[in-house]
């Protein structure tokens, strides 16, 4: 029921910059956290970072935290994943997901939607 939709990956040199938006859609909801998990080839899908519905509180993997900041917009239902200093191990497909409770946790089995994904390449 509902959609996201990831923009803003591709292909970016080692120390850079890219910001990343995650768009909700297709149902009208006001309250929910949002987050953003990776997986590269070959690696099981791991958290990145989270926000609550508030947008007050956050949630980061210990790789990207200093480096990536997660911001939510409420009025747009759109997530933000701003990520400098990349590195190469930082290549993944980057999914974004809804949580209806509202809570940032780090539980992949608490999200209830899903992204397509969108590629970050990281070179050296």
């Amino acid at each position: 029921q509902v959609q996201l939709v990831e923009s803003g990956g591709g292909l970016v040199q080692a120390g850079g910059s890219l910001r990343l938006s995650c768009a909700a859609s297709g149902r009208t909801f006001s309250r929910y956290a949002m987050a953003w998990f990776r997986q590269a080839p070959g690696k099981e899908r791991e958290f990145v970072a989270a926000i609550s519905w508030s947008g007050s509180s956050t949630r980061y993997a210990d790789s990207v935290k200093g480096r990536f900041t997660i911001a939510i917009d409420n009025a747009k239902t759109t997530a933000y994943l701003q990520m400098n200093r990349l590195k190469p191990e930082d290549t993944a497909v980057y999914l974004c997901a809804v949580d209806l409770s509202g809570y940032y946790t780090s539980v992949q089995g608490e999200y209830d939607y899903w992204g397509q994904g969108t590629q970050v390449t990281v070179s050296s």
